[in-house]
């Protein structure tokens, strides 16, 4: 892995009342520092540098290329974190709802 030091492990999760068509129909996109990894409705997992990221979450429906649906962002640091950091990005559940980040390290 090189000058790799972590892996961000990105739990994205629907709301249950939408799961039901947001599986099918959607795809969930994790942004780390402007550059954009396919994820799945479940667990990604994306290797970085040590240091200051951005982490974006947001999906597209199938078919889409720029849209950033119910976008949320933050910042992490792997400086001084675990070789593994874990974030839930969970999507409220009314339509217009935004992820949510919770994080918990191992």
């Amino acid at each position: 892995m090189g000058d790799l030091a972590a892996v961000v492990e990105v739990q994205v999760t629907p709301p249950l009342v939408a799961a039901w068509l947001l599986r099918p129909m959607t795809h969930p996109v994790i942004e780390i520092d402007g550059k954009e990894y396919a994820a799945t409705w479940g667990r990604s997992r994306v290797a970085v540098t040590p240091g200051t990221h951005r982490i974006a979450v947001f999906f597209r429906y199938r078919g889409q290329r720029s849209a950033r649906l119910a976008e949320a962002s933050r910042e992490f640091s792997t400086a001084e974190a675990p070789s593994v950091v874990r974030l839930t990005a969970r999507l409220g559940p009314r339509n217009g709802s935004g992820f949510r980040f919770e994080d918990s390290r191992s």
